[in-house]
């Protein structure tokens, strides 16, 4: 008697977004479908179709087979079997879901099917060669098409015109074929590169040697504490060198997208075609090609920003962090993961070096992690010398002396960074007769006067939800023209600083979150590295390790903004930003000084600012560990904050219809906070329950700001015990009633907020 062999059974996640739904769920497979770990089907899933990732595979099911779905389709590109691992380690860490993860992981356009590019491309036969030295009889478009291909070889048709290559091919002049092209990423030209690696100082050496002795060991995690200018990309690129000689690959993370041009530019010339590219603002086309190149093995070293972290590759070796203490490595949708602390998982799960490199290194990073110094700058030169400007008492945006020693810039032809960290023309307008403020009426914030480029009228906008109104002429409440402007963002410096400079032969840019388009951050950069001389306006961006020659001034506007938010960080990033905006000048090129900044500030005497000014990043890093150590703060401790929201009506503030322009600074109502409010008070109760007291505390619920239409209420878990503390946090979340749900309340768990 023959006896079928079981059925197989693929146990599939299906890529939905809702929390309450968790898989895996079974699925027949007919025998002609293939599939592994990490394939990615397309499934019916309840009354919809979606794609769904295979993450286990059973011989048998507690479901009888004649009860499962089979799959509709196997998709050609999977996710590689590790990233399926991660994307369940994220789920349980951050507290989310194994689906949602899944999709940070997918190969791009997987879900519309996206394929390779094949194009037609045409060749000359040895017929058409004779053709063109026996006088046969062509066309004048038919013999330069002809031409072209006898000098430049095989072409893409569309270049030379189909219709008359078909001609050609149609008596036997040219053969046409389909062939794949990849879709190349488009360059820009930021910073300089080089092919040949410069000698290495010793203490460059010394670090290099350390990284390199743990490669073949397999272990190994180091923080490069280099000051701004010290040579930490040239220890990265030796790294990586050695790692691919080895056979291995290399994951080199970058805080920003406007950062990748010039990692791109020094990573390419020195390791060709094996560097690839992943981030956001590439073409959906040009991402599955980067992709696939090197899921393929194509590309071995993939160069990005924190999405870069999930790259597909096998054997990585070697992971670096460059600017780890930026706090753009931590994603802000669900899973709201960390990329610095996933780059830490895959690292120790392929046996790979971690390497992260700061001239400001968290206080997390400098307890837990090697250390390996650069105490000077590569070329010798001293820092930059600061000077802290007290703006108390002034009612200017620029402090005389930055005027002044911005007009000697632009009179010796060199180049100088202004930085101030707001965008905008305005922070907010308020009438002068009632004291109205004009707020967003989905968010309970200020709007943001901006004034538009390219002939537009000015706005004032939300940055948090993206509302948009017109500049009112008058207050909606009184009916007074007096509408007054308070503060200054980088389109009104950039306004000053051309009415004070003039721009003539002496380019003023701008680069903020405003400059949108798919190259237009990166083609800001190319023109100001290109630039004999000028001026860069722009927010915390351009103080990212970008390396600029013949920067001899930086500019700190407002300096002491970040100290006034009611975080435990703040002057963690105060210092971080003085100080990598001051290692942005004195840098190469052909000038012999070593550089200067002003910083203006309305706290002369901060902590943070007075470190920063002295370049003292031991001594800062002291004094806040052992600050936290008293307040029991990250790297004591571990955070995790949970906001409940629900949708309302902002109470007491008028319909858009009613108010014209503008709207009340009211607060929510009772009503409007009641089910988020609700749902914080029920995650907390549950808590106590479940975390023991000894280990850890629950502060809260406390209401925060309306967003987006939402009413949120918060609470934070402060504990020791990491691991405990995430587990309670997602068994208190998924333990709400049902009841709370059904009222759209929506729950959310930041693990380490930043």
């Amino acid at each position: 008697m023959n006896v079928s062999p079981p059925t197989p059974i693929a146990r599939v996640a299906p890529l939905t977004l809702t929390r309450a739904i968790r898989g895996p769920f079974d699925y027949r497979l007919r025998a002609d479908q293939e599939v592994v770990v990490g394939s990615v089907l397309r499934v019916r899933f309840g009354h919809s179709r979606m794609l769904g990732v295979v993450v286990g595979l059973a011989e048998r099911s507690e479901v009888a087979p004649e009860r499962l779905a089979e799959p509709d389709a196997v998709l050609p590109v999977a996710v590689p079997e590790d990233l399926v691992a991660l994307a369940e380690w994220i789920a349980c860490e951050y507290c989310s879901t194994t689906a949602r993860a899944l999709s940070l992981m997918l190969a791009p356009g997987a879900a519309t099917g996206m394929q390779a590019r094949a194009l037609l491309v045409a060749q000359l036969t040895d017929a058409g060669h004779v053709a063109l030295h026996d006088g046969e009889s062509l066309t004048a478009r038919q013999r330069q098409a002809l031409d072209a291909l006898q000098r430049d070889g095989a072409m893409v048709a569309a270049q030379l015109g189909t219709a008359v290559l078909r001609r050609l091919e149609s008596k036997g002049l040219v053969a046409l074929r389909r062939q794949a092209y990849r879709r190349r990423p488009a360059r820009h030209v930021v910073g300089e590169a080089s092919a040949t690696a410069p000698p290495l100082t010793s203490a460059q050496r010394s670090a290099l040697d350390a990284v390199l002795a743990a490669l073949p060991a397999r272990r190994g995690r180091f923080l490069l504490h280099g000051v701004t200018g010290s040579g930490k990309t040239e220890v990265y690129l030796r790294a990586v060198e050695a790692a691919l000689a080895a056979g291995r690959c290399a994951i080199v993370l970058v805080p920003e997208i406007a950062l990748t041009p010039q990692a791109m530019a020094r990573f390419e010339a020195r390791f060709g075609e094996r560097v690839a590219v992943l981030h956001s603002a590439l073409g959906r086309g040009e991402r599955h090609d980067e992709w696939l190149r090197l899921a393929r093995g194509e590309a071995r070293v993939c160069i990005g920003p924190r999405s870069a972290v999930f790259a597909p590759l096998a054997d990585i070796g070697l992971v670096i962090v460059d600017e780890e203490h930026d706090s753009s490595y931590k994603h802000e949708g669900d899973p709201r993961y960390d990329a610095r602390h996933v780059a830490e998982r895959r690292a120790r799960e392929h046996g790979a070096v971690l390497l992260l490199g700061s001239a400001t290194p968290r206080p997390e990073s400098a307890l837990s992690t090697a250390t390996l110094r650069l105490r000077e700058r590569v070329d010798g030169r001293s820092l930059p010398s600061v000077e802290i400007l007290d703006m108390r008492g002034r009612h200017h945006s620029l402090h005389p002396r930055t005027l002044m020693a911005l007009a000697d810039v632009r009179r010796s032809g060199a180049k100088a960074i202004v930085l101030l960290n707001r965008r905008g023309w305005s922070n907010f307008l308020s009438c002068r007769s009632c004291g109205l403020v004009w707020m967003c009426p989905n968010c309970e914030v200020a709007l943001v006067l901006h004034r538009a480029g390219a002939g537009g009228r000015p706005y004032v906008a939300c940055h948090h939800c993206g509302h948009r109104e017109p500049v009112p002429s008058r207050c909606s409440a009184c009916a007074s023209v007096t509408v007054a402007r308070h503060g200054s963002g980088t389109q009104r410096i950039e306004h000053e600083l051309r009415e004070a400079l003039g721009a003539q032969g002496f380019p003023i840019l701008r680069l903020d979150a405003d400059c949108t388009g798919r190259h237009v951050r990166a083609r800001t950069l190319e023109r100001f590295h290109a630039a004999e001389a000028g001026l860069l306006v722009g927010t915390q961006m351009i103080a990212k390790g970008h390396d600029f020659p013949d920067v001899s001034l930086g500019v700190v506007i407002d300096a002491d903004q970040t100290l006034r938010f009611p975080d435990f960080r703040a002057e963690e990033r105060t210092f971080a930003l003085v100080t990598q905006l001051a290692g942005r000048a004195g840098r190469g090129g052909r000038r012999e000084d070593a550089g200067r900044v002003l910083v203006q500030t309305l706290a002369p005497d901060a902590r943070a600012i007075q470190l920063a000014a002295r370049h003292d990043s031991d001594g800062f890093l002291a004094g806040e560990l052992e600050r936290r150590r008293a307040l029991r703060y990250p790297p004591f401790s571990s955070l995790i904050r949970i906001v409940c929201s629900a949708p309302g009506v902002l109470e007491g503030r008028p319909a858009a219809s009613e108010r014209g322009a503008a709207g009340r600074a009211v607060p929510a109502g009772a009503a409007f906070m009641a089910d988020a409010a609700a749902a914080a008070g029920e995650v907390a109760a549950l808590l106590k329950t479940q975390i023991d007291p000894p280990g850890a505390v629950v502060l809260g619920p406390a209401p925060l700001f309306a967003l987006r239409g939402r009413a949120r209420s918060q609470l934070v878990v402060k504990a020791t015990d990491r691991a405990a503390a995430i587990s309670a946090v997602g068994k208190a979340v998924d333990g709400l009633p049902r009841t709370l749900r059904t009222r759209e309340v929506s729950v959310s768990v930041d693990v380490d907020p930043q």
